[in-house]
């Protein structure tokens, strides 16, 4: 079977590695099969610490132990592969690294945050339409097999609502639910799925915690942590009771699980995850942001 050949733009994450180790090595436990990656643009933002810093050793490690050919723009990395991770860890270049990408009509992957803002994430998803392109946006942590594992218990009722936590450390140039607080906000939409109305925060320097209404009356929380426990989890509401999960409890990589989900879409071009979706996680978390300004609830 042909391997779909990959390009990377954005080598400033631990998961350009990560991912290029999975694919490729057929010795790894949880090897996810169908693909390579064969080239990579490096990027890297200047003003963002722990990108710049990181981009050259990361561009180095690909290419000595994958063998992965580096580029010097994006648009190389179109043209000569069948789909594209576009990973960049600063969400706030993801909209213009697309709008460079999109009119060679590959599928594409964007790693979280899939933006800052949700007109950016709306203008990806009208750029996507406009050129008919595949596009998918996610945390791994959305499809962490613990997790879904437990979403299908449907002998336990249906999910009336859900408390997620994890950690939420701020990376200012991210904003500040942007970095870390997607995990567990893709996590709250993996089990309550979409329709939130309307978001509050209670904010202190240690933790916050969001809450959202959804549009059927239900209730979601995200609580993040800046100090005490670290762990991503979930306890999940439904009708005849209520179950909790680790995240980690299964040992198998999220990466691998969110892998999973992407080399399908990029073999078939169907997403298993609605894009809109992915914009209302962005607008979740920035309601989230100006709910904490005003100190009051705030719609979506």
């Amino acid at each position: 079977m042909t391997s779909l050949r990959i390009g990377l733009i954005g080598l400033d994450t631990s998961h350009a590695i990560a991912f290029t180790r999975l694919l490729h090595d057929t010795e790894e436990p949880f090897h996810v099969p169908g693909a390579r990656v064969t080239l990579a643009y490096p990027g890297g933002s200047p003003d963002f610490h722990l990108s710049i810093s990181r981009v050259d050793g990361f561009t180095k490690d690909i290419q000595e132990q994958y063998g992965v050919q580096i580029v010097e723009t994006p648009e190389e990395v179109a043209e000569h592969s069948d789909a594209i991770m576009l990973i960049a860890a600063d969400g706030r270049v993801h909209l213009d690294l697309f709008r460079r990408i999109a009119s060679y009509g590959k599928p594409v992957f964007i790693d979280k945050p899939l933006a800052l803002r949700s007109s950016e994430a709306e203008d990806i998803g009208r750029i996507a339409k406009r050129h008919a392109i595949p596009v998918m946006s996610s945390s791994s942590l959305r499809y962490a097999a613990s997790l879904s594992e437990k979403l299908f218990k449907e002998e336990m009722g249906a999910i009336i609502g859900a408390d997620v936590h994890g950690p939420m450390e701020i990376e200012h140039t991210q904003s500040r639910y942007f970095w870390y607080g997607i995990h567990a906000a893709e996590m709250l939409y993996a089990i309550m799925g979409s329709g939130c109305r309307e978001v509050a925060v209670a904010s202190t320097e240690g933790h916050d915690l969001i809450i959202g209404t959804w549009n059927d009356g239900r209730l979601g929380t995200v609580r993040g942590n800046r100090e005490g426990n670290y762990k991503f989890g979930a306890l999940i509401h439904r009708t005849h009771g209520s179950d909790y999960v680790d995240a980690a409890s299964s040992g198998k990589p999220f990466y691998a699980d969110l892998l999973e989900q992407v080399i399908p879409m990029f073999a078939s071009g169907q997403s298993s995850l609605p894009f809109e979706q992915s914009i209302e996680v962005i607008r979740f978390l920035e309601a989230a942001e100006e709910s904490r300004a005003i100190g009051n609830a705030v719609k979506l």
